[in-house]
């Protein structure tokens, strides 16, 4: 892989006419470029949720539905501090760091994350999250690269259209990926009495103990086939956990 490689891939992170996407290019290519295993871009709403936008399959975009649905991680401690979280040796990460999450990833068989914000000033847009199944820092060599691609994502979010307006108000009818959830989070507000805050964590709990991706269950709360409505004649369930519905 060289300059050329790059070159290309920078060149077509802009989405082709007609393409569904946020970003365009090859991920797989990407994250040879860069020498990972894996790649994963995640951008932020309004609402302080993320929407992932881009990854290549198995461990990548796995590990970004594990941090939406647990509320920890290196991309949540990325988006606050706007800054790099950088982690060459997973197995040195004191359990107590990110404690649900630690476990989920080892089983992936991930080795090393190195999560960077896509960020302009201190306004963090997303995170560009990088994994690798063999433990080891990244070379300087390909952090220059690193910081070329995270920029021209910066740009790319930053360009408008349609799609961006949609993605960042996540309306009910939007297509994106986690669209689901933001409707899920209202409608069990309203179920549960409680704030949209407050309903995004039931529905991260009963997705993590359930052990599903949390928009699987956001779906199924949005086609009424789960109520998180206290119903003292429902199910045998905690409080507020939710129950199966009509």
């Amino acid at each position: 892989m060289g300059t050329d490689d790059l070159a290309t891939v920078l060149g077509s992170l802009r989405p082709s006419y007609g393409d569904a996407g946020l970003i365009g290019a090859d991920p797989q290519l990407c994250a040879q470029i860069l020498r990972v295993d894996g790649i994963a871009v995640s951008a932020t709403t309004d609402s302080g949720l993320s929407e992932l936008l881009w990854s290549t399959a198995g461990p990548s975009a796995r590990l970004e539905d594990l941090q939406f649905t647990l509320g920890q991680g290196p991309g949540l401690d990325v988006t606050a501090s706007v800054a790099p979280v950088l982690v060459p040796d997973l197995s040195s990460v004191p359990a107590d760091r990110w404690p649900a999450l630690l476990p989920e990833a080892t089983a992936l068989g991930i080795g090393a994350i190195f999560c960077f914000p896509l960020s302009l000033g201190s306004a963090c847009l997303g995170t560009m999250t990088l994994q690798r199944g063999t433990p080891g820092p990244i070379a300087d060599a390909t952090m220059l690269d690193v910081s070329l691609v995270a920029n021209a994502l910066v740009a790319l979010l930053l360009d408008g259209g349609p799609r961006q307006t949609s993605f960042a108000d996540a309306d009910d009818a939007s297509d994106f990926y986690r669209a689901a959830v933001h409707q899920a989070s209202g409608m069990i507000s309203v179920q549960a009495g409680t704030s949209l805050a407050q309903a995004l964590l039931l529905l991260r709990a009963h997705a993590y103990r359930h052990g599903r991706p949390v928009v699987e269950v956001a779906e199924d709360v949005v086609a009424r086939r789960l109520s998180f409505q206290n119903d003292e004649n429902g199910p045998d369930t905690p409080a507020g956990e939710g129950t199966e519905g009509p």
